[in-house]
């Protein structure tokens, strides 16, 4: 396998609709701290997919970020990239090829590459799903590693402990018509976005000027699920960085749904190239009974469509309907809409110092903020 790579302007990245792939998102993470790169890649699509021959090439980039955890060390994080998405059976043998091609071009004392991917699992054939047609799961990390190692000239792709972003969606297909849409909900979620009209709940897109009202039910909603919070100022700097750039490519939308004049529940919503992004969500826990949470996601729903989005995703949801995960209830509630549940590979590394790497692994175990697995 030969793979050609050369460092590009992160301004000059390809338009994705993967937000955290975006020089958007680049700005976002470097207003907080977090430099990165990004960088395109050549490969022969012999080398990526099964059956196919010839010398015909897929020319694609990336972008990585640089997560320092003391002054010197750090870990060169790729959010849900590499976008392409080879064969199962060429995916290690690309990363491998892919990390040891990046090791001259990271600045010194990288302990290892993380890979977000956002692949499909290996383990959703038809024998992976129970009669109910339930998710079984992934196997143990042993096996996954057997698997994606396979091929591979090091053995060196590690399953990580957990997940940071999440590895488990739905996407629902906005080619439909809005009665398509509402047609392929669960009845009950027809029936709440209806109660929610009938009860008079209005959804504003409000912009910046509505960060207080988001930020105090941000807060209200972690206390409420014992989650820990972003400041303030890091979701200004969203809007802030959106308001810096030119592209059109990107954009960023806070919705607020109110009853009369108080708001009850907010989302951010981001929109890149194809795909809308439900990002960020709060809620009150005053009104419950008005549904204002399922006002939002069809406002949502429509919005994306009205500005030419093909998918909508509803950015997390537990692997499987599981009372005690603590994402059973966004697993409930986001499945209601219809749409396609989609399990990704997670989270892969590549250590390229040993000793490093594993003291890293077991700092992370004790680290709070990460989706688990």
């Amino acid at each position: 396998m030969t793979l050609e790579i050369e460092p590009k302007e992160v301004i000059d990245a390809y338009s994705t609709p993967i937000i955290q792939q975006t020089s958007f998102w680049s700005n976002v993470k470097q207003h907080h701290g977090i430099p990165s790169a990004a960088f395109d890649f050549k490969i022969k699509n012999s080398d990526l997919y099964l059956n196919v021959g010839g010398y015909s090439y897929t020319q694609a980039d990336f972008i990585v970020f640089f997560e320092y955890l003391n002054s010197t060390d750090y870990v060169a994080y790729l959010p849900y990239g590499p976008e392409i998405e080879p064969s199962e059976e060429n995916q290690g043998s690309f990363l491998e090829e892919l990390s040891e091609s990046l090791r001259s071009h990271l600045p010194n004392n990288c302990l290892a590459l993380r890979y977000d991917l956002n692949w499909e699992s290996h383990w959703c054939k038809e024998d992976d799903f129970d009669e109910n047609g339930i998710w079984k799961g992934s196997p143990a990390k042993t096996f996954q590693e057997l698997r994606l190692n396979y091929g591979t000239c090091n053995w060196n792709l590690k399953k990580s402990n957990s997940n940071i972003l999440p590895a488990h969606t739905i996407l629902l297909d906005l080619r439909n018509e809005e009665e398509q849409i509402l047609a392929q909900m669960k009845s009950k979620t027809r029936y709440n976005i209806n109660l929610s009209k009938r009860k008079g709940i209005e959804v504003r897109n409000v912009g910046i000027e509505g960060l207080d009202i988001w930020y105090q039910l941000y807060c209200e909603t972690a206390i409420r699920n014992g989650l820990n919070t972003n400041s303030l100022e890091y979701f200004r700097m969203v809007f802030t960085t959106k308001m810096e750039q030119e592209s059109k490519d990107v954009q960023v939308k806070l919705l607020v749904a109110y009853t009369g004049d108080q708001p009850l529940a907010a989302m951010f919503l981001v929109l890149s190239s194809h795909r809308a992004t439900y990002l960020y969500g709060a809620s009150s826990s005053e009104h419950r009974n008005l549904m204002p949470t399922y006002a939002l996601q069809w406002e949502a729903i429509r919005l994306a469509k009205a500005n030419a989005c093909t998918e909508y995703d509803m950015f997390g949801i537990a692997p499987r309907p599981e009372p005690s995960h603590p994402m059973y209830g966004l697993y409930k509630f986001k499945q209601g809409f219809g749409g396609q549940i989609y399990h990704q590979l997670g989270c892969w590394d590549y250590p390229l110092d040993p000793d490093k790497y594993a003291v890293f692994q077991a700092y992370e175990m004790n680290r709070q903020g990460y989706y688990q697995q």
